[in-house]
């Protein structure tokens, strides 16, 4: 009996992303071409449908035609829907959520984490977000579209970005289980910011990721796509540093926190 639950325990702290579909993080700035043709790949194509969320940006900023046509040219992708609210009883409701069962793709655009924290913990988006997600599709998103994709939130307090753990905001909507991810890790000299969030949750993973560099993860593994590293943070020192890097290209062992050899990420 004691074997069985240290095993359940076990299994409940392993961090791991979804078993069927896909999470495309990226730490935030220019995305390169590499990133964007993995990202449609995974959706299955230019002709694939695609939610686009961008209720992370500020209210003054959101322009829902232009934010379709900018993701549309970036992207290729023809058939792009915007979906948007700040009303939670909104996101409960089953007309709103009809184009999620719809797609195979979603990105979640920039901004600050808080306010997709409001709008969709725990509501009927998240749900279908996730039954996305088992069906196969791919989530992506960028900086607080990034953040957000993991277990464990980081910088989401309404006061500022600059505070790792906010009480009421260190909870994301959990594609990526038992971790947390930082963004724009490099450009803005982060490097170290996620140093104190393992320290207080030595269960988690970190997962710094700086600009144009994103992490493609399914299952137990992740690559790393993109321009420049991503920061690993496993609460044990490396070299004098509490992380160390990875390189595009690299691989990584969820379960075993560990550089791996598996095949590349892909379709």
């Amino acid at each position: 009996m004691a074997v069985a639950l240290a095993a359940s325990a076990a299994l409940a702290q392993l961090t791991t992303g979804p078993a069927n579909g896909w999470l495309v993080i990226v730490g935030g700035g220019r995305i390169p071409a590499a990133i964007v043709e993995r990202f449609v790949s995974l959706a299955g194509g230019p002709e694939a449908r695609c939610v686009l969320i961008p209720t992370a940006a500020d209210d003054q900023e959101l322009d829902f035609e232009k934010a379709r046509e900018r993701f549309g040219d970036q992207f290729g992708m023809r058939h792009v829907t915007v979906l948007h609210t700040r009303d939670r009883s909104e996101a409960d409701a089953e007309a709103f959520v009809a184009p999620l069962k719809q797609a195979r793709a979603v990105w979640f655009g920039g901004g600050r984490q808080w306010r997709l924290v409001d709008s969709y913990l725990h509501t009927r988006t998240h749900r279908e977000l996730e039954a996305l997600l088992e069906r196969g599709g791919v989530i992506g998103g960028t900086s607080a579209g990034a953040t957000i994709q993991a277990s464990y939130l980081v910088r989401g307090a309404r006061e500022g970005n600059r505070i790792m753990m906010a009480k009421g905001y260190e909870e994301g909507l959990g594609f990526l289980r038992n971790a947390a991810v930082d963004q724009h890790l490099l450009r803005r000299k982060r490097q170290d910011d996620l140093v104190e969030v393992i320290a207080a949750h030595p269960e988690l993973l970190g997962i710094g990721i700086d600009e144009s560099t994103a992490v493609v993860v399914r299952g137990g593994q992740f690559e790393v796509v993109g321009e420049s590293q991503v920061g690993v943070y496993d609460g044990r020192e490396h070299n004098g540093r509490r992380y160390y890097f990875l390189a595009p290209g690299e691989r990584f062992d969820l379960g075993r926190r560990s550089r791996s050899a598996a095949a590349s990420a892909g379709p």
